[in-house]
């Protein structure tokens, strides 16, 4: 008896600690619905645009039909205040698809001189059969095939 109130007591604290999140809740920092918190939005024009230091990138393939394609941008942004954005754009006539990769905070905020470090999956859909090239910054990082 005294072993099996041990346990529930445990298996009651595991539980009453973790976090408990509906089905339909957001992932990859996406609203239910709405854009990635990354994407650009109104409001923009008014914050002061800065750089991101790219550490790594990586391309990821979802097995789905059709191939669903993603990138994992790692790297640091330039202080604590700073806001990643990402714009991501069609195929060019190459297949060249680019990203552009930036910072936006408030030039009259004040904020500690430190990097801080972000990593962010952006999801890039699927594209027609074919030979891709993925640029981020006007730097190339990868190609894939679809």
């Amino acid at each position: 008896m005294k072993h099996s109130m041990i346990i529930l007591t445990a298996t009651l604290l595991i539980t009453a600690c973790s976090p408990v999140l509906p089905p339909d809740s957001p992932t990859n920092n996406e609203t239910p619905g709405g854009p990635a918190s990354y994407a650009p939005r109104p409001g923009d024009e008014v914050l002061e645009r800065g750089e991101v230091f790219l550490g790594s990138t990586e391309i990821l393939t979802m097995e789905s039909y059709p191939l669903q394609f993603a990138v994992i941008l790692n790297g640091d942004l330039p202080t604590p205040c700073h806001e990643l954005r990402v714009a991501t754009h069609e195929p060019d006539t190459q297949n060249r698809i680019k990203l552009e990769a930036y910072s936006l905070s408030d030039p009259n905020a004040v904020c500690a001189q430190v990097l801080e470090p972000f990593e962010q999956n952006v999801n890039l859909g699927s594209f027609p059969s074919g030979h891709y090239t993925l640029w981020v910054n006007d730097r190339q990082v990868g190609e894939f095939d679809a």
